[in-house]
């Protein structure tokens, strides 16, 4: 039983792609996937995208990804990490995947200088809060996320 973490390259779109519709399914927003496997193949190849992604296998199956980025803190005066998906297989929960894979990063994050890893989980999504909390993360109350998408991100970027 061999868990491996390993960079994703462009050959693994086709199972990051399948992998995210099973956590907006788990999410209960299928509906909202819209990547291709060519937007992830592109970006995978990209040297410069902001887009970066691990895989993680398990007896050489993949069964996880994380996919993460790196943004600023001014307040900070440092780079952070922000995990924009960590997901594990449903039959595979509870071999470790999920920790092994947030070590993997946060031993990214150290070694790139990062002052932070941030990332947000749903509300309702009490296994997952719980196992965050396991580990030492703490929940950002004070913050509300907000998003501009679509026509609002148009109309704003447009002037009307």
């Amino acid at each position: 039983m061999t868990l491996h973490i390993r960079p994703a390259t462009p050959s693994d779109a086709a199972t990051i792609l399948h992998l995210i519709t099973e956590l907006a399914r788990y999410e209960k927003a299928e509906h909202e996937v819209k990547a291709s496997v060519a937007d992830i193949e592109r970006d995978l190849a990209d040297d410069t995208s902001a887009a970066k992604a691990l895989i993680c296998t398990f007896n050489g199956e993949p069964i996880g990804y994380a996919l993460y980025f790196f943004s600023y803190s001014t307040w900070l005066g440092q780079h952070c990490m922000y995990l924009e998906d960590l997901y594990v297989s449903s039959e595979h929960r509870g071999v470790g995947a999920g920790k092994a894979m947030l070590q993997h990063l946060a031993r990214i994050a150290v070694e790139r200088g990062c002052g932070r890893l941030e990332w947000s989980v749903l509300d309702w999504n009490e296994p997952a809060i719980k196992f965050y909390e396991s580990i030492g993360a703490r929940a950002q109350d004070e913050w509300v996320k907000y998003r501009l998408a679509g026509v609002e991100l148009v109309a704003l970027a447009e002037g009307t």
